[in-house]
């Protein structure tokens, strides 16, 4: 039962993603419906979070130290 806030929407896959997505549901015990829509949520910004919060953990410095120097690695080397 869906509830007043619920939109029903149809979403086309390659055949190779469906595939994959029936799998990962099936092994997580889920329907591929709610797989997908946990995947929608993964994607969507967190509600009240600072914009650039979404990009976090999506670049990776290779410096095991980059959290101590994260200014430099932003910003670049201080002049």
């Amino acid at each position: 039962m869906r509830s007043d806030n619920t939109i029903r929407t149809q979403v086309s896959l390659e055949k190779e993603e469906y595939q994959l997505a029936k799998k990962e549901a099936k092994a997580q015990g889920i329907s591929v419906a709610h797989f997908v829509r946990m995947a929608v949520r993964d994607k969507l910004p967190a509600k009240d979070a600072a914009p650039w919060m979404r990009y976090a953990g999506d670049v990776e410095s290779g410096n095991p130290n980059s959290s101590q120097t994260i200014d430099e690695i932003v910003y670049g080397a201080k002049d």
